[in-house]
């Protein structure tokens, strides 16, 4: 009886090994492998040396050193941003093709173009706010104007109006300018031009008399006393600019607007890949060397989890989506 009772228990203990071996086999099968194993591609949909490259260089730099893989800017630009913003959604979800790109394509241009090529609501993952920057409202300092009020009492007083550059039709730059246009119920036409450059260049030549541009944009020149600052978009005072007012604080309500550059995944990148490209993104935007960008750009941090990026951008594509119907915007 001992020896047949060992005999059957063997049996047991054999097959609670077997099946805890193959319970086990599903889970290393299930396992992710090493990511990142080889280099990975930051689409910039921009052209070169433009603002979104503010926000990508150092934070692919960044990436590089904490990942341990090289991370290679692309700028692919056209359309507005959707070429490469297209790029990146008809890349394989692996988290070796992401995207760093201002609100334009993400936020706006679905508005603005009859035709998209991609839903960036669904074609695309959002990992983290990057920079974001408050607009200034500049004037040229021979228009006679030393603050908004006077800004506003000179335009209302132009029975056509006055006009306003901005970088591109459907652009923050415009956009924001149709709010305040909105906002504080003036006449204001619309020149367009082909890149904050050309419109900067025509208000430093007094031929314009005034423009909405990132502060990372027209900094040098509000330095160089070229163009006169008369308010920051943004909900407080730029830190850069503590003697200029908020659109608030001057007396102008419901013009708040940043220009704003984000982080994207491909909709469909493996969740620990999402999570761990958060992490490291928030890891070197904490670095010091990030920290002079946000500085410099008159940023500040916005670091975040994707699932608050994703309704940030949501909101944002609500706003303007309403700016661009109320406008009569469009591309096509």
């Amino acid at each position: 009886m001992i020896t047949s009772r060992r005999t059957a228990a063997l049996p047991r203990r054999t097959l609670l090994a077997w099946g805890a071996l193959l319970c086990l086999a599903p889970a290393v099968q299930a396992q992710a492998p090493a990511w990142p194993t080889k280099a990975i591609t930051v689409v910039v949909p921009w052209p070169p040396a433009g603002p979104s490259d503010i926000a990508a260089r150092p934070l692919a730099k960044g990436l590089q050193d904490l990942l341990g893989q090289p991370v290679v800017i692309e700028n692919k630009a056209g359309a507005g941003g959707n070429v490469g913003t297209a790029a990146v959604v008809q890349a394989p979800a692996d988290g070796y093709t992401l995207l760093v790109t201002s609100s334009a394509p993400v936020a706006i241009n679905a508005s603005l173009y009859k035709k998209m090529p991609f839903d960036a609501a669904k074609d695309l993952q959002p990992l983290t706010n990057v920079l974001r920057m408050p607009l200034v409202l500049v004037t040229h300092p021979g228009s006679g104007v030393n603050d908004l009020a006077g800004l506003l009492a000179q335009v209302r007083s132009k029975p056509e109006g006055m006009v306003i550059a901005n970088s591109g039709n459907g652009t923050p730059q415009h956009l924001t300018a149709e709010l305040f246009r909105d906002a504080a119920k003036l006449k204001l036409d619309h020149v367009p031009y082909k890149g904050s450059a050309p419109a900067i260049a025509d208000v430093l030549a007094g031929h314009v008399p005034m423009m909405f541009d990132s502060l990372a944009a027209i900094m040098p020149h509000i330095k160089s006393g070229k163009v006169k600052p008369l308010a920051v978009t943004g909900a407080k005072r730029s830190p850069l600019l503590p003697n200029v007012p908020t659109m608030a604080e001057a007396g102008v309500q419901g013009v708040e607007s940043y220009a704003w550059y984000g982080f994207f995944a491909k909709a469909g990148t493996p969740q620990p890949v999402v999570d761990k490209l958060n992490a490291t993104a928030l890891q070197v935007m904490k670095s010091p060397e990030f920290q002079r960008v946000l500085a410099e750009t008159g940023s500040e941090y916005v670091g975040d989890t994707p699932a608050h990026f994703a309704q940030f951008v949501k909101t944002e594509a609500a706003k303007w989506d309403r700016i661009v119907k109320q406008s009569g915007a469009t591309i096509d």
